[in-house]
């Protein structure tokens, strides 16, 4: 679970608020078809989880691209 909203925000994370809603919208959804989670429980708190752990892979995306950006100045 962590690992693959990991690595969605590391691919996509140039596309930050796209990859975010793609994360906090589908992961809850793909729980959902899984059987993993009810409907009506705890749909938020695996929203709140894809947002964290997405969030994390695009600030380091956007934290490489910024020291690319800015290593000969």
């Amino acid at each position: 679970m962590v690992p693959t909203l990991l690595l969605l925000g590391l691919v996509l994370g140039r596309w930050w608020r796209t990859t975010l809603l793609i994360a906090v919208l589908g992961w809850p959804l793909l729980l959902l078809v899984d059987g993993t989670i009810e409907p009506g429980r705890n749909i938020a708190g695996a929203a709140l989880v894809a947002l964290v752990n997405t969030g994390i892979g695009v600030l380091v995306h956007q934290a490489v691209r910024w020291c690319l950006r800015h290593r000969h100045a």
